[in-house]
């Protein structure tokens, strides 16, 4: 989930890590790097309907 832009905030990932059950392996592992890429795209689709909630 490396994005020099920086388009989804920290918190927001982490909040949603929280939900989907990795803010453990995150938290210690100190990144995002042992996330897989399947729950790094759930992460980026569950911020995409948080975003499309508040349009």
């Amino acid at each position: 989930m490396a994005n020099s832009k920086g388009l989804m905030s920290e918190n927001l990932k982490m909040e949603i890590a929280k939900e989907l059950g990795v803010y453990e392996t995150v938290k210690r592992d100190g990144g995002w790097g042992n996330v897989s890429a399947k729950t790094c795209g759930n992460i980026v689709s569950k911020a995409i309907e948080i975003a499309n909630r508040k349009v």
